[in-house]
């Protein structure tokens, strides 16, 4: 069930950029992330006419051939400077582009299959390859001029996280010298519709681990992250991945697989449980997955390990949420102890597993060690440790 990784621990995780509800660049969002006590989510109809939903929308130009690209557009411009310099020094056929997503263009086929129905046409200039899930690397590498490796990962909610230890991986097989990673999902009918009919869209803004909680909100982002060898202020100390394959959506009850990526990660960094300063949990605000992440938790860690979930600032991304979320662990590791606060109404559910330390605030430093979960539909998990360097 578990994958051990392969890669030699030289993996640092250097300039991030990223895209979401909380903000338009790194800056902007870390200000948000650490002093939000309001949800920036927004009720829309605006991507499912007749239906309104509560959604992390991103106000951005419409500069690419879908929505997806758009977001990466806004999102790749900081990291630019960077991959020039990489380019310049390893040469651009070492650069290599792993991002994950789920929807890709969707949105531009759905529009356009409409249209079809419609007139008998599909939209002017609408071509199938915009909604393949390969279209976000693709055209992160034209948009860089890198010619190395280029593939999407594409497993539902965990897509952005594996693609940051896919990165790990081609580092340490040594088959690029730099990787580009990340994700990016941009709202959709089909994503809206879809969950809405799993009945696991929240009436309004989410509430994890609440003896009140009603489900998800869907968000939308792009978070991209430069990694390679060369000694950087964070590293990526150990990954866990697991499938379980429990359920074709609902997660293992128990969070056998959960726990299994977990404890697969703190093998993978040499680190006992005790290391980790704070988890920042998948948390969902589903029944199912909040229950059998807070049994996981709680069986490894215990109790009083601080943790929090950022989804209720940022609406779940999904695809682009493991890479979203490690680079909020970045942000944590390199802050003043500041954690990421848990937005909830603090009525805990006496059947989930205890977690006293849900939502605390602050540390008395900056944490050394940080996890960051990500699971998906399939039973697909992976947990991923970041670690601050000297």
């Amino acid at each position: 069930m578990a994958e051990g990784p392969l890669q030699s621990n030289h993996c640092y995780l250097h300039q991030v950029a990223a895209v979401c509800a909380l903000g338009d660049n790194v800056e902007t969002i870390a200000r948000q992330l650490f002093s939000a006590s309001a949800s920036p989510l927004i009720a829309t109809e605006e991507f499912t006419p007749g239906r309104r939903f509560t959604v992390g929308k991103v106000e951005v130009p419409p500069v690419a051939d879908t929505r997806n690209n758009s977001l990466i557009a806004a999102a790749l411009a900081p990291l630019r400077p960077a991959v020039d310099d990489l380019k310049s020094r390893f040469g651009a056929d070492r650069i290599a582009v792993i991002i994950g997503s789920s929807t890709s263009g969707i949105a531009e086929g759905e529009v356009a299959v409409a249209s079809h129905l419609q007139t008998g046409d599909f939209q002017l200039g609408f071509h199938y390859r915009q909604q393949e899930m390969s279209a976000p690397a693709a055209y992160v590498a034209a948009q860089l001029g890198s010619t190395g490796p280029a593939w999407a990962v594409s497993t539902a909610c965990t897509s952005g996280a594996k693609a940051i230890a896919s990165g790990a991986r081609m580092l340490d097989l040594g088959i690029c010298d730099a990787v580009i990673v990340g994700g990016a999902d941009s709202l959709c009918q089909m994503t809206l519709t879809g969950f809405a009919s799993l009945e696991a869209i929240s009436d309004g803004i989410s509430n994890p681990f609440s003896a009140n909680r009603d489900g998800i909100n869907i968000g939308e982002a792009a978070a991209l992250l430069i990694l390679s060898r060369e000694p950087g202020p964070v590293r990526l100390a150990g990954y866990g991945e697991t499938s379980d394959a429990h359920h074709i959506s609902a997660p293992h009850p128990e969070g056998i697989g959960a726990a299994a990526a977990m404890r697969t990660a703190l093998a993978h960094a040499g680190l006992q449980p005790a290391d980790i300063a704070y988890i920042n949990l998948h948390g969902t605000g589903t029944e199912h997955n909040d229950l059998m992440e807070s049994l996981a938790v709680n069986r490894i860690f215990g109790a009083a390990i601080p943790c929090s979930t950022t989804k209720p600032l940022t609406g779940h991304t999904l695809g682009a949420a493991g890479a979203l979320e490690a680079i909020f662990c970045y942000l944590t590791l390199l802050g003043d102890g500041r954690l990421p606060p848990q937005l909830w109404d603090g009525e805990p559910d006496p059947a989930l597993g205890e977690l006293t330390a849900l939502g605390r605030d602050r540390l008395s430093a900056p944490p050394r060690y940080v996890m960051s979960n990500s699971f998906a539909f399939g039973g697909n998990n992976i947990a991923l440790i970041l670690e601050r360097c000297p």
